[in-house]
C-alpha cells in the first residue's frame, strides 16, 4: 500500500479555518480535526471544538484580523474561508461587505505570505453569486479599492448595485478567486478555489428566506430536493485542497448544489 497517498492529504499540517464554530466551517473543522490536522481557527463565536488555537475574531474589522494574525503560525498549508453573514436585515449591507469580502480578502492576502508552493486556499462562495458575468466592470473597480476604507467608499457609491450586499459580496468572491488565482499561482505556487453552495441547512436559514423570499428558497429546495447538509460540502473542499489530487485545478468556482446552478444556466429554473 502507498501509505503517502492513503493517509489524508492534510493530517499533520497546518491549517486555518474561518467560521468555524458553526455550519460548514464547523463541519470542516471536525473532519480535519479527526484527519490530525493542526487547526487554527478564526470566529467572533466561541469555537467549541479542540483544536489547536481559537482566536476570536471580527471577520468585518480590519484591527481585529491583524491581532488574529500575530496569534496564528508563521507557515500554513492550508487556508479555508468559511465565515460569512447573510441577508435578512440583521445586517447591514456594509457589514454583509465587510465581512464577506473585505475581510476575506485582508485575510487571504496576509495569510499568503505564510504559505509555501503546492499550498491552497479555498473559499465559501455562494451559488447567489452567479450573477457576476453581469458586474464584470463593476468587479473589476472593485478589486481596485482595495482595504476596508476604500472598500467602504466604493460599496457607498454603488449602493444601488450593492443592494443588500449578499449576493454582491458572494459575486466579489467569485470574481476574486478567478482573478487572483493565477498571479498567486505564478508567484508563489499557491491555488485559489471556492465552493459555491446551494441552500445548506445552517442557522442562517431563516435569514436567507427573509433576505430572498420564501419562494426562492421552496423553489431550489424542490429542484435539489432537500436542504444539503454542512457536511456535504467538506469533501469538495479538501479535493480542491488536496494538492495530490487537485494540482491542476485553479481558479475555479465549484457548484455543489445538486445542479440547481445547472437549472439556473440551462433556464429549467
Amino acid at each position: 500500500m502507498d501509505t503517502a497517498h492513503s493517509a489524508p492529504a492534510l493530517a499533520d499540517k497546518t491549517v486555518i479555518i474561518t467560521g468555524a464554530a458553526t455550519g460548514i466551517g464547523g463541519a470542516l473543522t471536525a473532519e480535519l480535526i479527526g484527519q490530525g490536522a493542526r487547526v487554527y481557527t478564526l470566529d467572533i463565536a466561541p469555537v467549541a471544538a479542540e483544536v489547536t488555537m481559537a482566536v476570536q475574531c471580527d471577520l468585518g474589522d480590519r484591527a481585529s484580523i491583524d491581532s488574529a494574525l500575530e496569534l496564528l503560525p508563521p507557515s500554513v498549508d492550508a487556508l479555508f474561508n468559511c465565515a460569512g453573514v447573510p441577508n435578512g436585515g440583521r445586517f447591514s449591507a456594509l457589514e454583509v461587505m465587510a465581512i464577506n469580502w473585505f475581510g476575506l480578502r485582508h485575510l487571504t492576502e496576509s495569510v499568503l505570505e505564510r504559505m509555501a508552493p503546492d499550498t491552497a486556499i479555498v473559499h465559501v462562495a455562494s451559488t447567489a453569486g452567479r450573477g457576476w458575468p453581469n458586474h464584470e466592470a463593476e468587479l473589476r473597480s472593485l478589486m481596485e479599492a482595495d482595504g476596508f476604507d476604500a472598500g467602504a467608499a466604493w460599496v457607498e457609491a454603488h449602493a444601488e448595485l450593492v443592494g443588500d450586499g449578499y449576493s454582491f459580496s458572494k459575486e466579489a468572491v467569485q470574481w476574486y478567486t478567478m482573478w487572483r488565482s493565477l498571479p498567486v499561482l505564478t508567484e508563489r505556487g499557491i491555488r485559489m478555489n471556492s465552493i459555491c453552495p446551494g441552500v445548506t441547512d445552517t442557522q442562517l436559514a431563516q435569514d436567507f428566506r427573509r433576505g430572498v423570499g420564501d419562494d426562492v428558497i421552496d423553489r431550489a429546495i424542490e429542484l435539489a430536493g432537500r436542504l444539503a447538509e454542512p457536511r456535504e460540502m467538506v469533501g469538495a473542499m479538501l479535493f480542491l485542497a488536496d494538492h495530490r489530487q487537485a494540482s491542476y485545478v485553479n481558479g475555479i468556482n465549484l457548484n455543489v448544489d445538486r445542479g440547481t446552478g445547472a437549472a439556473h444556466a440551462t433556464g429549467a429554473w
